[in-house]
This record gives structure tokens, sequence and C-alpha cells, in this order.
């Protein structure tokens, strides 16, 4: 009897042990999903925290912009400034200047990194001529067969018509792949739609193209306020000397890496005020060949890249813009396009690597 009632015990104290550890596993499961909730809920937080700086970054920039075209308008001296503008001007304080490395901005828990371009120093595939975009390609390991294969679909994609260039393409080649599609006969909307274009590899766009071009439509008469896809330059053979980027430097004529990293080095601390200045670093013989292709005229058109992230986490939002500075505006400016990015801070810093050196 003794015996059994000892028997029995060890079953209870058993099932006792077991209905423990099985208390414990539920325990450490739930803890685990309430844990991982909590992750997810400080994450989707601190996403939404940096969202929001970046965007204030972006609010910051444009501001900034319009500054510049009240106080420090573009191309213009600084002589003719007040005292204390000139002063500010002289100091680097007074311009948030394009390709240049902007110090990060504390805001709220977090802070925001702003990095601006122009338009100024792309090709406008829109109105680029066939010189323009042949030598935009000097920078690509192509044979000549495959730039002119571009060239000429670039010019056929955008054209009215549906003649062939000799190397170029039209809807029946575009017909004739298999997944087929027609040629736009019109302006590109997007540098993104040159994946259409033959000849344009993703590995061509993505090695670089994409940075070195811009999309904009022609003035349309009558064109209201929102209307945004305009010409970025009245004059779109020339590629602005300040803005444009390592790449497209080194498809100039006759230029070289050390030539190329001599005007990055001088974009560092100043902007070049004329083409006198760029004369003086790149010697006469090679400024005569790229003279047709170059100037220091700006335009209204700004790119802004703003990355947001909290000072205590890795989380980071990205927020790309184009802005039109107008004066003329109400609000000073106006919006023509806008992107949620998921370039981080790594971007950033190559980007900066690639424009300054």
């Amino acid at each position: 009897m003794k015996a059994l009632v000892k028997d029995q015990g060890g079953i209870a104290l058993f099932l006792v042990l077991w209905v423990l550890t099985l208390l414990s596993v539920i325990a450490g499961e739930f803890c685990f999903a309430m844990k991982t909730e909590v992750n997810i809920t400080r994450n989707f937080k601190e996403q939404t925290e940096a969202y929001y700086i970046a965007l204030a970054g972006v609010n910051r920039a444009i501001a900034e912009l319009i500054k510049n075209e009240v106080m420090f308008p573009r191309n213009a001296s600084i002589t003719g400034l007040k005292k204390e503008d000139k002063d500010e001007e002289e100091e680097g304080k007074g311009r948030w200047r394009i390709n240049v490395d902007i110090p990060p901005e504390p805001y709220g828990q977090g802070q925001y990194k702003v990095r601006l371009g122009n338009e100024s120093g792309k090709i406008n595939i829109n109105g680029a001529n066939e010189g323009l975009l042949k030598m935009m390609l000097n920078g690509f390991d192509l044979e000549e067969k495959e730039k002119d294969i571009i060239v000429d679909s670039i010019l056929d994609w955008r054209d009215k018509d549906d003649l062939h260039r000799t190397n170029g393409a039209e809807s029946d080649y575009y017909q004739s792949l298999p997944e087929p599609y027609a040629c736009k006969n019109a302006d590109f909307d997007s540098v993104e739609e040159l994946l259409l274009v033959r000849g344009v590899t993703p590995e061509i766009f993505y090695g670089g193209l994409m940075n070195m071009v811009t999309a904009f439509k022609a003035e349309e008469k009558g064109a209201g306020v929102g209307q945004a896809l305009r010409s970025v330059r009245a004059d779109v053979g020339k590629i602005n000397i300040n803005a444009a980027p390592r790449q497209l430097l080194m498809a100039l004529p006759s230029m070289t890496e050390d030539l190329v990293q001599k005007i990055m080095d001088y974009r560092k601390t100043s902007d070049f005020e004329s083409l006198s200045q760029l004369q003086l670093i790149v010697g006469s013989e090679v400024y005569a060949r790229i003279s047709p292709y170059i100037t220091v005229e700006t335009s209204p058109y700004f790119t802004i890249r703003s990355v947001g992230e909290m000072m205590e986490g890795r989380i980071r939002q990205g927020v790309e813009a184009m802005v039109e500075i107008d004066k003329k505006s109400k609000k000073g400016y106006r919006m023509a396009q806008w992107r949620d990015s998921s370039r981080d801070l790594e971007a950033d810093a190559s980007d900066s690597e690639e424009n300054n050196g």
C-alpha cells in the first residue's frame, strides 16, 4: 500500500514538472512574440519618424534654394551684395551649393542629410542633338557601331515619324521582340524610358547613363502653373561644368582623369563663375575642344536628395525631389517630381565620392 502511494506521488510530481515545463514554453513563446511585436512597432515608428525627418530636409533645402534666388541669385557676383550677405557668402554660409557635402542638421530625435544637384549638369535626351548624344556615350566601353545604334534609336524613339535612321529602330523592330511594344514617337517622360530603346542595356543604364541624362519636354504654349515638364534650359546642347557628374566630364573631348580630378578639386570649395576660370585649369587646347559643349548657366530645376535617420537606431528613410525655383510662383517653387527613395547613406557616400573625387 505504501509503495502504491509512493508511485502515485512520483506520477503527480512528474505531472507537475511536465505542466511547469509546458507553462514555461508557453510563457517563453508569449514573451518572444511580444518582443517581436514591440520591435516591429518600434521599427515602424522610427521609419515614420525618419521619413518625416527626411521630408523636413527637403523643405529646408527648398527654403535655402529660394533664399539663394533672393539673396544670392544664380551666376551673380557677390560684389553687389549687402555687407552682411557678402560676409555670409564669402564664409560659405550663405548658399547651399550643388554637388558638395552639406553638414547633417539635427531635427527632432534624429538628423537629416541633404545633397543638392542641378539638371543643367545633365543631357536632356528630349533636345540633345546627334553629336551630343554620341559624346555622352564616350565614357562607356562600346564599339562605334553600338554607339550609332543607341544614338539613332534615341532619335527615332522621340521623333514623330516611322522612318528609320541608318542604325535606328521604329515600331517594326520593337514589335518583333519576345515582349512586343510600339515605338513611342514622342518625347521621353522619364530617363527610365531609355531602357525600352534599342541598344540601351541595364548594364549601360545603371552603369552611369541614368546619372548623365534628364528628360524634360519642351514648354508648351498656354501651359499652366502645374506644367512641370518643360525644357531644363533653352540651350540643351551644353552642360553646366559646375553640375556635371564625373562620368559626363570624362566623356568630353580630350578630357583626362587628371583634368577631371582638378575640376572636382576646384568644385569642392568654389563654383566656376566663368569659363575663363576653367580654361586656366584645363589649358587652351583642351578648352577649345570642350567649349562648344559647356556652360556655367544653371537651370531653375534642382534635385534634392534627403536622408533622415534616427540618432539611436539604424533606421533611415530617403526622399528624392525635383523642384523648379521660380520667384514668380506664389510659393517660390513648383514641384516637378517626387520619389520616396530607398537610397541610403551608403548611396549618398558613393555619390559624394563620384562627384568630389
